[in-house]
């Protein structure tokens, strides 16, 4: 390890990096080596026959894809390989958040059928699709499931399940995306010479990979670290036009797209099109290839994302209204059959940070029913929470950190107690010593460039992979400056001082005074938990921290 700078070792200590060799894998991703073989997925050789076979009879094919930043990217995977292999007698099928929901539906299954369609193949859902599945079959069409979700224990009777949480693929936590990548490495390993597919052409599609690899936190690690770091790569060169435009709109300089870049300001524009409107607006943005129409797409994607952002303001106005009379609960549970459904996950997680502990938030969609998301502060997972409350629920799933749910109307007014009985039962205690937040305790003379150059080789940072979180014990609080879009101060900038005169500049977006453990103030000394930020604003380079709490 004596290669690398004392920082770095430290760092990749904290990692459980201890040796050189280890330290080689994950510093320099490499493609040969930290892709496995996709035909240790099961059902992959089926899949690839299947599919060809397909092609080959001419047959009509939909590609079902989820409607979020991970369905929307994979089903672009799937296009671009047929566009490949010049077949186009297929359709993108993404269905309406607020209408139609999550999954697989019975009634597109036999639209499906009056249309002639031969073959299925979903992204990101389906894996506990089985009647919608053995609809399918009865109407003579196939179906290939690409998944990566947790079944349930019958599996659907599918012709090809593409899945590794139910093999022994070694990745266990590929996204969607992440699946159909595997599965294009697959179809061109075992017919690209037919198709005369350059070798390594899949290696360009990593750009889709990528971004739902780094929007739908899975664990930045093993195999779905190589997809984030290379995915990266080709996005910062990817000649995707909306994509360009959209980047372009938000001022990011492509070349230097982050990880950052893409979880607060591209993900929720993309993820804008299913909340607010059609999420078919988001895959068209990412497939067109004319420049006007990638425009067009890009501004209307832009405008109801701030469209999303005032309704998410609004609500959360209500709730702090609510909250002035109300008691907190272990569990929050909070809603109104006028609140739009799609928003509501964006709310559940604003307010979990705010009151630190669960949150559930319903609305009623459009079909009647009382819908929701929920959020966890990391104190418990919302899955098992659910479960263990589950005579409240008509239908529920999602990871620990985040889920959705749909609540009988009669124990909606019961559903916190309810919920709060179950949190007692199954949560877990949360770390609260700063020693133990921290990666490193120091000063503020440990900013700048070099140490910036050191940590960034750790990158993409993202869940599994967190970027580290420096302790500065007893800063004093110089200035407190807001800044924001339009003069709108919903940002803010504060000076800290340390004891040796060192100063720092440290940012918190969406925050304000009383966002923090204490409320700021100027001349007060506090804890300072803070990770390093590189603005390139305008083109210029800046080394800040951003705030993670101040105690």
């Amino acid at each position: 390890m004596q290669k690398y700078g004392e920082l770095l070792q430290l760092l990749l200590g904290k990692r459980g990096i201890t040796d050189e060799n280890q330290a080689q894998v994950f510093l320099n991703p490499d493609y040969a080596r930290d892709f496995h073989d996709p035909f240790l997925m099961r059902d992959m050789e089926k899949a690839c026959v299947r599919l060809y076979e397909a092609i080959d009879a001419g047959e009509k094919i939909v590609i079902y894809a989820d409607y979020d930043c991970d369905g929307i990217p994979g089903a672009l995977i799937l296009r671009d390989l047929f566009k490949k292999v010049d077949y186009k007698n297929f359709e993108v099928y993404i269905p309406k958040r607020n209408s139609e929901g999550y999954g697989l539906n019975l009634s597109a299954m036999k639209q499906f059928a009056e249309n002639g369609v031969k073959l299925i193949i979903t992204v990101d859902l389906g894996i506990t699709a089985v009647a919608e599945v053995t609809q399918a079959e009865v109407n003579g069409i196939d179906v290939i499931i690409m998944d990566h979700h947790l079944s349930s224990a019958v599996l659907p009777r599918a012709y090809a399940i593409l899945n590794p949480k139910i093999d022994d693929y070694p990745e266990k936590m590929l996204c969607g995306a992440g699946v159909v990548f595997k599965f294009i490495q697959g179809f061109i390993k075992k017919y690209g010479e037919y198709f005369k597919i350059k070798n390594g052409a899949e290696k360009w599609m990593l750009d889709m990979a990528g971004l739902a690899t780094l929007s739908d936190m899975v664990p930045l690690l093993g195999e779905n670290r190589a997809i984030a770091y290379f995915g990266l790569k080709v996005l910062r060169k990817s000649p995707r036009p909306g994509l360009q435009k959209l980047l372009a709109k938000m001022n990011i300089d492509q070349k230097h797209l982050t990880e950052d870049d893409i979880g607060f300001m591209v993900t929720p524009r993309l993820n804008a099109a299913s909340r607010m409107d059609d999420p078919m607006r988001a895959f068209e943005l990412l497939s067109t290839e004319n420049e006007k129409e990638a425009d067009l797409l890009a501004d209307h994607l832009s405008k109801i994302n701030d469209e999303r952002k005032l309704i998410v303001a609004s609500i959360m106005r209500e709730v702090g209204r609510k909250f002035e009379t109300r008691e907190v609960k272990d569990v929050i549970v909070i809603g109104n059959p006028s609140w739009k459904v799609g928003v509501l996950g964006l709310v559940a997680g604003k307010m979990s940070d705010e009151y630190k502990r669960p949150v559930f938030v319903w609305g009623k969609d459009e079909n009647d029913l009382l819908k929701g998301s929920c959020r966890s502060d990391g104190s418990v997972s919302v899955v098992e929470l659910m479960h263990e409350t589950k005579e409240s629920f008509l239908e529920f799933g999602g990871h620990e950190l985040a889920g959705g749910f749909t609540v009988h109307n009669d124990k909606i007014h019961f559903l916190e107690d309810a919920l709060s009985l179950s949190y007692t039962k199954i949560k877990r205690p949360l770390s609260k010593e700063l020693n133990e937040q921290a990666d490193i305790v120091d000063d503020f003379s440990l900013i700048n460039m070099k140490n910036w150059r050191e940590i960034e080789k750790l990158a993409p940072f993202g869940l599994g992979n967190p970027k580290p979180i420096f302790l500065f014990s007893g800063a004093k609080v110089e200035k407190i400056k807001k800044f924001g879009k339009n003069g709108s101060g919903e940002h803010l900038e504060v000076t800290f001082s340390d004891s040796n005169n060192n100063k720092a500049k440290a940012i918190s977006f969406f925050s304000n005074h009383e966002s923090f453990e204490v409320p700021l103030s100027e001349g007060l000394r506090v804890n300072l938990l803070a990770t390093f930020d590189l603005s390139r604003f305008r083109g210029r380079e800046e080394l800040r921290l951003r705030i993670v709490d101040i105690c």
